[in-house]
């Protein structure tokens, strides 16, 4: 048996794959096609690039994102560092500086002398053990080998990118700065606020159902699925006048400094690289024509004069129907040597994902070196997300994020909202705790140095 492992992706999922499985000690073939050969979403060639946002979600240890970090954390995740070496102002979320997040993962991974990098597409599934973590942008002759393997259909749907300003082109008379109900670790808030009024709104959402979209172009667009964590704006206000204001554009915890009251809408800016001249429309993912989608973002208040230094755009996501196929070790069914991890197996979220690249990972050296798989206790974050998209009913099957909706029932949960979120959190460290404790070829992957 081949004692080398082979990992088709260089984004979130394959880099901490390839990372967890070199630490153990397992010699690693790292295959990402960019920049010989891009996508539509990608803009570089750099490992670990972060596509539709900069925000690794809240970091704070009563929710479900800021949970899974602390699971990972535990696991000793390299993702994780590296990200908190590269974060940004964000109030109470995880966000980075996107290069220099890149480059702490691609640095690690260069300097690690069990990881050889290779820049060239990876076509087919090979015959040796495997991870695939080729994410929704799946090359074409790839995606066609894994049909091929799992036998049966891709289920597709869309997803889109928002819209990044540069900051000397925002008008701070109109806009400003605040964190909702004054979280953040600076007194001005982190966040950038462009707060409009009701005539405003209704004025910005009639541009919104009348712009044109770029059509979509693949055969399947004909039936489209949207994830509904990542809709276009378009996609939300059609679904009612008011959607958008009880959606990205909520208001709430929020007061506009020129009038002391709280804004009928408001629309968020959260900084995107350190240097603090980059932001990025938080929820403001977009499929309109770019004339168009400049005409109507530059209604927003404060962005009358905007510069776009990247329009929003929609781009195909593919994932496979992991509950027919998957374990929730991330072990293919019909051939225990190949692994999936990633956006592709129905995990959203940047952290999610990484947590499925680090499963992958460690189940990949166990299968190496002939031990059990590891199966995280569905009480844990990581392993609720394993579970449900494993286990879902592969008729209605989305992608699903971190949320402690995925896991089981507390027993005597208390009444408020925070302080089950607080018990949710306190037994899944406890739980994950016991699960490694127990579990001594777990302990040698996570830390190995």
């Amino acid at each position: 048996m081949s004692s080398e492992l082979i990992v088709i992706g260089g984004g979130l999922a394959g880099t901490e794959a390839a990372w967890q499985a070199a630490e153990a000690g397992i010699d690693v073939l790292l295959y990402e096609m960019r920049p010989q050969k891009t996508t539509p979403a990608h803009r570089t060639g750099n490992l670990a690039e972060l596509v539709c946002s900069n925000s690794l979600g809240s970091a704070l240890p009563d929710r479900a994102p800021g949970l899974l970090k602390n699971e990972l954390r535990r696991l000793n995740s390299l993702l994780l560092r590296a990200a908190e070496v590269a974060s940004v102002p964000a109030g109470a979320a995880l966000a980075v500086d996107r290069d220099k997040f890149a480059a702490e993962v691609l640095s690690a991974l260069e300097q690690h002398p069990r990881i050889r990098i290779i820049r060239e597409e990876m076509p087919r599934v090979p015959d040796r053990p495997v991870i695939i973590a080729s994410g929704p942008l799946t090359s074409l002759s790839l995606a066609d080998d894994i049909a091929r393997l799992i036998g049966q259909e891709y289920l597709y749907f869309y997803d889109a990118l928002a819209p990044i300003v540069s900051l000397d082109s925002v008008n701070m008379e109109i806009a400003f700065r605040a964190s909702r109900y004054g979280r953040g670790e600076e007194e001005a808030g982190d966040y950038i606020n462009c707060p409009m009024n009701k005539e405003e709104y209704e004025r910005f959402v009639d541009a919104v159902l009348s712009a044109d979209a770029t059509p979509l172009n693949n055969f399947e667009a004909e039936d489209p699925h949207f994830f509904e964590g990542c809709l276009p704006i378009e996609q939300i206000a059609a679904r009612g006048r008011d959607s958008l204001a009880y959606g990205p554009m909520r208001p709430v915890g929020l007061r506009d400094p020129r009038t002391g009251r709280r804004p009928y809408a408001v629309v968020q800016l959260r900084q995107d690289n350190i240097a603090g001249t980059l932001y990025n429309l938080v929820g403001f993912q977009t499929n309109i024509r770019w004339g168009d989608q400049k005409n109507v973002l530059r209604l927003i208040p404060g962005l009358e004069n905007a510069e776009f230094v990247r329009m929003g755009q929609m781009h195909r996501n593919t994932f496979i129907n992991s509950p027919t196929l998957l374990h929730p070790t991330m072990q293919f069914r019909q051939r225990e040597d190949v692994f999936f991890a990633g956006q592709i197996t129905g995990v959203e979220g940047y952290v999610g994902n990484i947590g499925t690249g680090l499963l992958a990972g460690i189940n990949a050296v166990r299968y190496l070196r002939h031990q059990p798989m590891m199966t995280l206790p569905p009480s844990t974050m990581m392993g609720a997300l394993a579970h449900y998209v494993t286990h879902a009913d592969p008729r209605e099957f989305q992608p699903m994020k971190a949320n402690f909706g995925v896991m089981p029932p507390l027993d005597n949960a208390p009444h408020g909202k925070r302080d089950r979120a607080a018990a949710y959190a306190a037994r899944a460290l406890t739980d994950l705790e016991s699960c490694l404790s127990t579990d001594a070829s777990a302990l040698a992957v996570t830390h190995s140095q």
